[in-house]
């Protein structure tokens, strides 16, 4: 077991347990739990005697590097303590100095963290500086290791919000509490700490708060112990930053945030409770593009955050997931139906097509297409392109219909015609063409819905599917005023990092879906040569379609204009 050694100044540092690990004995082991990480030992009745044998050599004052005589012992030690250091349970700090229960159990460095806190001075603002929420912050920095914050007024803040900043240079948090809920922003400069709480405040509707003024209880006017909460948690960032700590809004292993976007700690009086949300549409750069399905819905998930989000989220609700998966959204038109083979899938189709629907109700200019990437939109787009061109020319451009032994084999068109039919009692209307000219590129019509792809196979399964998503839609009883289904533009994506077993066949909705991943390029050329679609980046008109803009490239989505249209 590791004993004494020199620190990063030269003192001598020694290992110790991090403040608050509990340790919960098992019938043959141990299970220690930290803020961050646990860890379960196993195999051998001998210990827990163990580790109360350890235990006293990590307490304050023990002597780590005592020897051990017996050799099997001092290996065991070894071998749990190396354990402990792989779940960050123990730290090492100087011996002879107490380890601070704050920051020790969550520093790397507790003594150079407590050090860094207590040589700063956080400064408090507030439009009443002896208010409440203001003392309340106050205080929380103060007991987390600072000096002594100064409590300043401020006549530019409005009544319940609070902005700290410390450190050189500054870095700030801004906190609002209102009568049922509040905020607390990810820390920043305080320029845009500032900025960041007014945009908030608008989009939450936050209310004002009601300080009953100086020499009061701290949570008099408040439902319960908001303000407490709301105080502790934006000194807790602030501290955080300033000591160089994680901030406790990254996205670790929460799925709900992302990395790059701001984390908005959101509170509620009834019941009292606090969770960090992904702001979509808050200050960041751009994000890469997701490189796979599941990483996409992520952002679709950060997208439609119930508080915070830009879009209204896809939900299957009570809608039927059987034969064919649905979700809805509302948007600013109307409902939104999405079908597809899964639900996973049916979501992705939901957002993009959401997203242009918001875009083009608040930009005003020509409407956008929106991918999970680039190739994903520019597919969506060539697609949209060739159905415009089939409309504008009319049938009599195409060849002549082909005939169903050109798709009635391909189990996936198969069984989506079979699954129409069966619902409809009769079967379905059908046209299949190919486009002039010898592209491989086909278009199909199913009652009504059209699909271009690069099979006919292909064409007739997408065009089926959105016939079925309407008919489901109308059954369910669902007034949809847009419905979208699934196209082979989202299978690159979709089939990323999946691998089909090898004896599954394009009946299957994974190797389907391979298949047509392995079509896509090829097919994204063919429609290149016969519409002649040249895109551009979409860039916001208005202040309106800003925070939308925003959310997008900081997911990672992209938006496309025809180049005429590009502004």
């Amino acid at each position: 077991m590791t004993g004494r050694a020199e620190g990063p100044q030269g003192g001598v540092v020694r290992p110790h347990l991090r403040p608050g690990v509990a340790v919960t004995r098992l019938r043959d082991g141990l299970h220690l739990r930290g803020r961050g990480s646990s860890l379960t030992l196993e195999g051998s009745r001998a210990l827990p005697a163990l580790w109360k044998l350890l235990d006293a050599r990590l307490a304050p004052g023990a002597d780590p590097a005592a020897p051990v005589p017996d050799p099997k012992v001092a290996a065991a030690l070894a071998t749990v303590t190396a354990r402990l250091r792989e779940h960050d349970l123990i730290v090492d700090h100087p011996s002879g100095a107490r380890l601070p229960r704050w920051p020790g159990a969550v520093a790397a460095e507790p003594g150079g963290a407590a050090a860094a806190l207590a040589a700063t001075r956080p400064v408090v603002s507030a439009a009443d500086p002896d208010g409440p929420l203001a003392r309340a912050v106050a205080r929380a920095l103060a007991r987390g290791g600072t000096a002594a914050p100064a409590v300043v007024a401020d006549a530019g803040l409005p009544a319940g919000r609070v902005v700290a900043s410390a450190g050189a240079p500054p870095v700030a948090v801004a906190v609002q509490c209102g009568a049922d809920d509040g905020f607390v922003t990810e820390p920043a400069d305080p320029a845009r700490t500032r900025a960041d709480a007014a945009a908030l405040a608008a989009r939450l509707g936050t209310g004002p708060g009601t300080d009953p003024g100086p020499g009061t209880n701290p949570v008099a006017g408040h439902p319960g112990a908001l303000p407490v909460l709301l105080a502790a948690a934006a000194a807790q960032r602030l501290l955080c930053a300033v000591a160089g700590l994680p901030d406790p809004g990254e996205p670790g292993d929460d799925p709900r945030l992302l990395a790059g976007r701001p984390a908005v700690l959101l509170a509620e009086a009834r019941p009292t409770r606090a969770e960090h949300h992904p702001w979509a549409a808050g200050a960041g750069g751009a994000a890469e593009p997701p490189t796979d399905l599941v990483e996409a819905l992520r952002r679709v998930t950060v997208l439609g955050d119930p508080q915070l989000g830009v879009l209204d989220a896809p939900s299957p609700g009570d809608l039927p997931q059987l034969p064919v998966a649905l979700v809805s959204c509302a948007t600013p038109s109307g409902t939104l139906v999405a079908g597809a083979a899964r639900t996973d899938l049916a979501r992705l189709a939901a957002a993009c097509r959401s997203a242009e629907l918001h875009l083009a109700a608040v930009d005003g200019g020509a409407a956008p297409v929106v991918g999970a990437d680039p190739e994903h939109a520019l597919g969506r787009a060539l697609r949209a392109a060739a159905l415009d061109r089939a409309a504008a020319d009319g049938p009599a451009s195409h060849g002549p219909a082909l005939p169903e032994s050109a798709w009635r084999e391909h189990p996936q068109a198969a069984h989506w015609w079979a699954v129409l039919a069966r619902l409809l009692g009769r079967s379905p209307s059908l046209t299949i063409r190919q486009f002039p000219h010898g592209v491989r590129v086909f278009l199909a019509e199913v009652d009504g819905s059209r699909a271009v792809e690069a099979t006919p196979a292909d064409a007739v399964a997408h065009a089926a599917l959105a016939a079925l998503t309407r008919l489901l839609a109308r059954r369910s009883g669902l007034a949809a005023a847009h419905h979208t289904a699934l196209t082979g533009a989202a299978a690159p994506i979709a089939a990323a990092g999946r691998h089909p077993a090898a004896w599954t066949d394009e009946g299957w909705t994974d190797h389907w879906l391979t298949g047509l991943a392995d079509r896509e390029a090829d097919l994204r050329a063919a429609l290149h040569r016969l519409t002649g679609l040249r895109t551009a980046p979409w860039r916001p008109a208005t202040p309106a379609a800003r925070p939308l803009a925003n959310a997008l490239d900081g997911c990672g989505f992209t938006a496309l204009v025809r180049s005429g249209d590009s502004r």
